[in-house]
């Protein structure tokens, strides 16, 4: 009888698991080894219709990239071998976890979905969290907690928890979050199997990839002669750094051009305070300036002087020795967010800020001072954003604001109130121990103050980045 071959099982089921991770097992297939292969399903009913799709073509389906200079490739992905529906009790998630050939349990779920504070503690106090302790499964710790239980049930092989989100030192943030959640819902013998049976290494992954519009299906169409139900596009760049820390075994993923380092942190520092921040800058600023695309918001010359401002003036410094060209990766990075051809929205970048200031703006304000610098350069994104908010509580933005770690009635709470950036300057979960700084409200007074001007000018499209 043939040795059965291990699976990678995938929770989330969005373009970025498709374009990214899938196309890296892929990568493994057309180079004939197929001892791996994914099986992809969600916790939550929202992606339906594409698993449907997904399981009607055989789990196949085209990815499109396309590069600065406008050239597009397509190629048919493999590598999703299995697809999980979704029910009420994630039953197909739950099978393929507990089933012994399950070697990594790997999941996207975006930075709010680990419900963690600015402190990185687990926040038991969002509704979703104190829903799974009381049995639900709304987040990842409620349904991994239902899988896992049946892993042990059916014997208990150890297995690998990899997060592939945006989230600083994910790999240990997360395993954090989860053993918090344990502790709190009283599972302590599931929390020691955790602990000794499986692990959980820290990633930075990288691809910039939009929510997939109908002219990408009728490209692939025109390209290839496929129909294509569930296609999806991306930059042709594309990075994946992993801690070699699997327990259980692992695709051969240098292979195909992951890094597989001992320690992720220069390559996520850089990624999440050069390239997240700044593309949720710029998502902001283009959404004020009344711009729908990130290309187009990354082009016109006032916004991208904000945005690399930024990184030279304040980012850099912090980051400084690192093994990266800080600059070149700079330059790298805003060239891709100029890409034309992309067409990534300004909605879909600028979600999650209540995630993303903590996590990924606030070190660097942090930092700037205690070097004893003014961070001027950074405190335009918390300017941009509280102008964003301010759009929002008006009901004055042109798009529907998702942001998982928002609390809309705390929000407009704080607009009604006679100093509302006072208020924002001075909420300790979005500005750590500058909540309680003078000069740091006298500097983003300023800031907010002058954006206005900024954002209004005539400036002449950039040509070329």
């Amino acid at each position: 009888m043939a040795q059965q071959h291990a699976v990678w099982m995938h929770i989330g089921a969005g373009s970025f698991h498709r374009a990214h991770q899938a196309w890296y097992l892929h990568r493994l297939l057309q180079q004939g080894d197929d001892s791996w292969s994914i099986a992809l399903g969600n916790i939550r009913d929202d992606a339906g219709p594409l698993l449907a799709a997904l399981q009607k073509q055989g789990g196949e389906y085209v990815l499109e990239t396309v590069s600065p200079e406008g050239e597009r490739a397509y190629e048919t992905i493999t590598s999703i071998r299995k697809i999980l529906p979704w029910d009420s009790e994630i039953a197909a998630l739950v099978a393929q976890g507990a089933a012994a050939e399950t070697k990594v349990i790997a999941f996207t779920v975006t930075e709010s979905g680990y419900y963690l504070t600015p402190e990185h503690e687990l926040d038991l106090q969002q509704p979703d969290v104190k829903a799974d302790l009381d049995g639900g499964i709304r987040t990842l710790y409620g349904a991994l907690t239902r899988i896992l239980k049946a892993r042990i049930a059916g014997g208990g092989a150890p297995v690998t928890l990899l997060t592939c989100d945006n989230l600083r030192h994910n790999g240990e943030r997360f395993r954090h979050g989860f053993l918090s959640f344990l502790k709190a819902k009283g599972e302590a013998a599931l929390a020691q199997w955790v602990c000794d049976k499986t692990t959980s290494p820290n990633t930075m992954v990288d691809r910039i990839t939009p929510r997939p519009t109908p002219d990408v299906a009728e490209r692939v169409l025109a390209a290839t002669g496929r129909r294509d139900a569930a296609p999806v596009m991306g930059e042709s760049f594309i990075q994946w750094v992993i801690e070699d820390d699997f327990i259980n075994g692992r695709p051969a993923l240098e292979k195909v051009g992951v890094e597989l380092v001992d320690s992720v942190l220069p390559w996520e520092e850089a990624k999440i305070r050069i390239l997240n921040a700044t593309h949720s800058c710029i998502a902001w600023a283009g959404t004020l300036a009344g711009l729908s695309y990130i290309d187009e918001s990354t082009r016109v010359a006032g916004i991208y002087q904000m945005a690399r401002e930024y990184v030279s003036q304040d980012v850099i410094p912090s980051l400084t020795p690192s093994p990266l060209d800080l600059a070149d990766y700079r330059d790298v990075v805003l060239a891709r967010f100029a890409n034309p051809y992309i067409k990534d929205t300004n909605q879909r970048v600028a979600a999650d800020g209540m995630s993303k200031i903590p996590g990924m703006v606030t070190p660097t304000l942090v930092e700037c001072y205690r070097r004893g610098e003014a961070p001027a350069a950074t405190a335009v994104l918390p300017a941009l954003f509280f102008l964003f908010l301010q759009r929002w509580a008006k009901g004055e933005l042109p798009y529907e604001y998702q942001d998982g770690a928002m609390r809309p009635e705390a929000v407009r709470a704080l607009f009604a109130t006679d100093d509302p950036l006072a208020a924002f300057a001075a909420d300790e979960a979005l500005f750590a121990e500058l909540s309680r700084s003078e000069a740091f409200l006298n500097l983003l007074r300023r800031t907010v103050a002058g954006l206005p001007q900024r954002l209004a000018q005539p400036d002449a499209a950039l040509s070329a980045v």
